[in-house]
């Protein structure tokens, strides 16, 4: 029955009690509602769920055209635990017609998803019960098949002519594959769209286009990752008014009016972007199958997240970082869960965490320690704090000042695809490509050179925890900052004048990318691995190379022509 309150700890990941209503003279139809349904969650005894009946029945008699969608489906919970199903029957009727609510869900949704099944078990036996369902599964498939129609029509764009390109030259083709503008204006400015995570189960993100859509105009893209990622099922589609919940008081409208494009995904907990590693792959995949339709600025795409959300960023940062130029975080649990945090890794990027004293989901101090640790390696990380606010900032009024510090940044950043040096650890094969050097493979039985020093850490000695209750203490603890459960490969590349030097550790074998905007096509390219020559030569266009790169990343600016691989 706690229906309303449980969506909102699966929105925000926090774990507080808000009370329904405010103490008011008299009393309006959002308060009496409010009444009843704390008194459902509480009712045990016969009596006690008539009595809540009685004041569900009392709102609904006072004020009839304030009637809404949890009210009703409070009061046929009651009714029908009570065995009176002409009651039940008669608000789950009044709740089938019921237009959107303040999550943006039609009434019938409320009757075939969520805890419908087990509430109104009592009503399967009665014949009124499978032609309710029938009512209800027709509105969802109408539902259905205009999301569908919406989802064909945000994927249309102008024909390729793939035909014409074998007449190209190979320098044509890529020229003409840099600049592939083959969008068409949207009907829409918000889509729910379906993602295929394998071939038996499937999720929905959502996108808010800028009202002023432009196809011919290349726009930035953020992501926003949700958290509380283990109390959150996927879901076959999302309302505006669900992710608007979601992203916090301030973000959608931000990127609005920043002409930024906003991508709600929506993960579970199996396929997330924090642990396990299962759903790791669903940001970049759903970025590119965006950009199929989609005008982004692929120099411009950046990553966001709250709590789990935010560790996700930090976490594509330390492993996934070439799609993207920037990542936030709003109270963020700095750490890699699935492995090593190699916090050098962030030389590649950036990172600005918003972060609060009264956060229980990483403590103050240890914040000081990290933020000391990045200033001390040189990292592009910032970190803005915020004093007596708790988990759930960003839903408050406060984090607007906040939200227009990461808005400011985003609109200065752009992703360089092409930096003249890398430095990067792992400790899995899946993430031994960051931008020009690809697929690195670990060595596990190579000895560790001597410049490869074991990975950055800290002790962190305090935490704070909500008591019995529900006061912030401190409480003394003994921990790492980072756990490190395999050995770790490393590298520092650069390149200069067609000359490309990588130092290495356990690394078996890598790959370089090449592009023309790195160097000159008609000079040798010349290798160096640990400082020995391992390669000389021109490198020309591989067509086919090529044309896969582009089809598969969609990524117009880091157009790779060729690659070279070193084992």
């Amino acid at each position: 029955m706690k229906r309303k309150l449980n969506i909102l700890l699966s929105l925000v990941g926090f774990f507080l009690v808000i009370p329904r209503v405010c103490a008011q003279t008299p009393k309006g139809y959002t308060e009496l509602i409010g009444m009843a349904l704390d008194a459902a969650d509480s009712a045990e005894s016969i009596e006690q769920r008539k009595e809540t009946l009685k004041m569900f029945d009392s709102a609904f008699r006072q004020y009839p055209d304030s009637i809404e969608s949890e009210g009703l489906y409070g009061a046929s919970v009651i009714a029908t635990a009570l065995g009176e199903k002409d009651k039940a029957f008669n608000y789950l009727d009044q709740l089938l017609v019921q237009g959107r609510d303040e999550y943006g869900f039609y009434g019938w949704y409320h009757i075939i998803y969520g805890e419908a099944q087990e509430d109104f078990s009592g009503l399967k036996n009665d014949a009124r019960w499978g032609s309710l369902m029938a009512q209800a599964r027709f509105m969802q498939v109408r539902f259905m098949e205009q999301l569908k129609r919406s989802e064909e029509e945000f994927y249309l764009t102008k024909s390729y002519g793939k035909e014409e390109w074998s007449a190209l030259s190979d320098e044509e083709l890529y020229r003409l594959l840099r600049g592939d503008s083959q969008y068409l204006n949207k009907i829409e400015r918000e889509y729910s769209l379906s993602f295929m995570v394998n071939d038996s189960t499937k999720t929905s993100f959502f996108v808010f286009l800028p009202q002023g859509y432009d196809p011919e105009k290349r726009y930035p893209l953020l992501f926003f990752l949700h958290g509380a990622v283990k109390h959150n099922l996927f879901s076959d589609f999302l309302t505006e008014e669900e992710v608007r919940l979601q992203c916090g008081k301030f973000i959608s409208n931000s990127a609005a009016k920043s002409d930024v494009i906003l991508v709600f995904p929506k993960g579970n907990k199996q396929y997330n972007w924090m642990n396990p590693d299962d759903g790791f792959f669903m940001i970049p995949a759903i970025l590119r199958q965006i950009k199929q339709s989609i005008n982004v600025d692929d120099n411009r795409v950046f990553v966001m997240g709250h709590s789990n959300g935010a560790t996700g960023a930090f976490s594509y940062m330390m492993k996934q970082p070439s799609d993207f130029a920037g990542f936030y975080g709003f109270n963020t649990y700095p750490k890699v869960f699935t492995g090593g945090t190699f916090v050098e890794n962030i030389l590649n990027r950036s990172y600005v965490a918003i972060t609060t004293d009264l956060d229980y989901y990483y403590p103050p101090k240890a914040n000081d320690t990290l933020t000391y640790l990045m200033s001390q390696i040189g990292a592009d990380y910032r970190e803005y704090r915020y004093e007596g606010f708790p988990h759930w900032f960003p839903y408050l009024d406060e984090s607007k000042p906040a939200v227009e510090t990461i808005f400011e940044d985003i609109k200065a950043r752009t992703r360089n695809p092409f930096p003249p040096r890398i430095t990067w650890e792992f400790d899995d094969n899946k993430y031994g490509t960051i931008d020009w050097v690809t697929e690195a493979k670990l060595d596990p039985i190579e000895t560790k050179a001597k410049w490869h020093s074991d990975a950055l850490n800290f002790d962190i000695t305090e935490w704070l925890e909500y008591n019995e209750g529900d006061s912030l203490i401190v409480v003394p603890v003994e921990k790492k900052a980072f756990d490190f459960p395999r050995a770790s490969g490393k590298f520092v590349a650069e390149y200069a004048d067609n000359t490309f030097r990588v130092q290495s550790s356990c690394i078996a074998s890598f790959c370089v990318n090449i592009s023309p905007q790195m160097v000159d096509m008609s000079k040798p390219v010349i290798i160096y691995w640990n400082d020995k020559l391992c390669y000389s030569g021109i490198v020309s266009i591989d067509r086919n190379f090529m044309l896969r790169n582009f089809q598969e990343n969609r990524d117009r600016k880091s157009l790779w022509v060729n690659r070279i691989c070193i084992q």
